[in-house]
């Protein structure tokens, strides 16, 4: 009997043990806005995959691929930082694409739980978005949804790359590059 409550005393302990020590969790942001211009003319503004005017946080781009699935683009962030990304989907009849973040710069290093960690200048891991635009009731429909997971992909994160500072700068730049999108088609 000693056994029986020595072993399962042990297997609460290592299911507890196990539960409480896992990673970060996928988060996910999407944002939506509504223009009053023809899709047509949206879509005019962000087709081009090497062409990032439209987003405020891009200063530049250089980009290899064209429109094609694999093609990449570099970008040069207003803060100087850089960031990948490769496309994964493009279809043009559909007026949507799919990229993900393959590179993220370093914008600094801090000392966390004793070790130097590099700050990405993007604070997220693993970042897959897609942007679609839709005609709906005479005006445009834009949405554009992203996953990813915090930067730091241990237990216990550092303020500077948690969910809640990831999810605060996915958002910023989901938000601000729509408002700014719409601002351009409704001229």
């Amino acid at each position: 009997m000693k056994k029986l409550t020595l072993l399962m005393s042990l297997g609460a302990f290592m299911f507890t043990s196990v539960a409480s020590a896992h990673g970060p969790v996928r988060q996910k942001v999407e944002e939506e806005i509504t223009i009053n211009a023809p899709a047509e003319k949206v879509w005019g503004i962000i087709k081009e995959y090497n062409d990032l005017s439209w987003l405020p946080a891009v200063k530049g781009v250089v980009a290899t691929g064209g429109n094609e699935k694999g093609a990449s683009r570099v970008l040069t962030l207003k803060n100087g930082g850089t960031l990948t990304e490769e496309l994964k989907k493009y279809d043009a009849a559909k007026m949507t694409y799919a990229y993900k973040i393959t590179d993220i710069s370093t914008s600094h290093t801090i000392t966390h739980s004793g070790v130097e960690e590099k700050v990405p200048v993007f604070p997220v891991d693993n970042y897959a978005a897609s942007i679609e635009v839709e005609s709906k009731s005479g005006a445009t429909v834009v949405s554009w949804k992203t996953g990813y997971y915090r930067a730091y992909m241990n237990n216990n994160p550092p303020a500077e790359m948690n969910e809640e500072t990831a999810n605060k700068a996915v958002t910023a730049v989901l938000k601000e590059g729509l408002a700014h999108l719409k601002s351009l088609a409704e001229k």
